[in-house]
């Protein structure tokens, strides 16, 4: 059979088992059937909330269990105007086996100030984790937030203690936070978090079925704001031997904050790589600001980046803003096409 490789795939190959073989992650010659990962048990569950010291979210679906990890020890303003924790200050931390079944990985995206962001890093290190980005959600905001994510592999019970060492002596452990009423515990993937509870909610603030109309999702009421999680049912994405779903990180999403006449939204893309200058567009063009751009993952295949975009005035054009974003995904191709010159 002749070989149609072209040079430029066997140089993708090559990197990335080169990455492989640097992160110590599994070689991954194809992609599985989508969906295939085997279930976390109940006993498995069990041990990674005790770890925790908290209840998650387990989503059958995905075979993903999540712990919401919010900063609500935080008061954050932007531009002088104070947001809810709910609104893209709260982090999360999600545990799933591999696609086949010899072990777990751990990914989580974590809120910090930028004072714990060093002691959080020799933490992670010595609790035998690692750290795969560390960057800005926002612009305007007052304390100055950046978000660390870490990842590990193990069984998940042993990552979930590695975990809960890790964040011990942060405010980011549950048992260091102030104690608030609960409130909808599936609303955190994507970076927000469980709000406390508050009249008037998103149902009470926003034009829910409007808002829908534009976006073509129906999102969740969390607190004060009003959430939309996208996933990439287009995609099949692949890191550390495990399929990146929605839950586990991979998702573009929208937080409305404020009424429906005066909001705010904060959200993140999650882009292949040619997707990236036309989304930008798209958010431009609907007056939307890009305040950063960046991976979440390190040997993720195919590579994705994320966007992460603010903007403020009428809940309608804002949800217009993300529509067309998510307009510009899965439309252009799998490959790199940068124009001659």
């Amino acid at each position: 059979m002749k070989n149609n490789m072209s040079r430029r795939q066997a140089l993708q190959v090559t990197a990335l088992l080169g990455t492989a073989s640097v992160l110590g992650l599994p070689e991954l010659l194809a992609a599985p059937q989508k969906g295939s990962t085997p279930a976390l048990t109940t006993a498995e569950i069990s041990a990674i909330e005790t770890a925790m010291g908290k209840k998650g979210t387990y989503k059958e679906a995905e075979a993903t269990h999540t712990t919401p990890l919010p900063r609500n020890d935080l008061k954050v303003k932007i531009k002088g105007e104070s947001v809810p924790i709910a609104f893209g200050f709260g982090g999360w931390v999600s545990i799933k086996k591999t696609v086949d079944g010899k072990t777990a990985m751990l990914m989580s995206d974590t809120v910090l100030l930028q004072e714990e962001v060093n002691p959080l890093i020799s933490a992670a290190h010595a609790n035998g984790l690692e750290v795969s980005a560390i960057h800005n959600h926002f612009f305007y905001e007052e304390p100055r937030i950046f978000y660390m994510h870490l990842h590990g592999m193990g069984t998940p019970t042993d990552l979930a203690k590695k975990f809960a060492a890790t964040i011990s002596q942060s405010k980011l452990a549950p048992a260091n936070q102030p104690k608030t009423s609960a409130a909808n515990p599936t609303a955190q993937s994507g970076n927000t978090a469980p709000a406390t509870a508050a009249a008037p909610t998103g149902k009470e603030n926003f034009d829910i079925q409007a808002l829908n109309a534009v976006v073509k999702y129906s999102g969740t009421v969390n607190g004060p704001t009003y959430k939309y999680t996208v996933g990439r049912d287009d995609l099949t994405i692949m890191a550390m031997g495990a399929e990146m779903t929605p839950s586990i990180g991979l998702n573009s999403w929208a937080s409305f904050a404020g009424k429906q006449e005066r909001a705010h939204i904060a959200g993140d893309i999650a882009m292949l790589e040619q997707e990236v200058n036309p989304v930008i567009k798209a958010l431009r063009q609907h007056n939307m600001e890009v305040v950063a751009l960046h991976h979440h993952m390190l040997g993720d295949d195919p590579r994705i980046i994320f966007l992460h975009y603010y903007g403020s005035g009428p809940a309608i054009k804002l949800a217009q803003g993300f529509r067309a974003a998510l307009e510009e995904l899965g439309k252009h191709g799998k490959e790199m096409n940068h124009p001659k010159h």
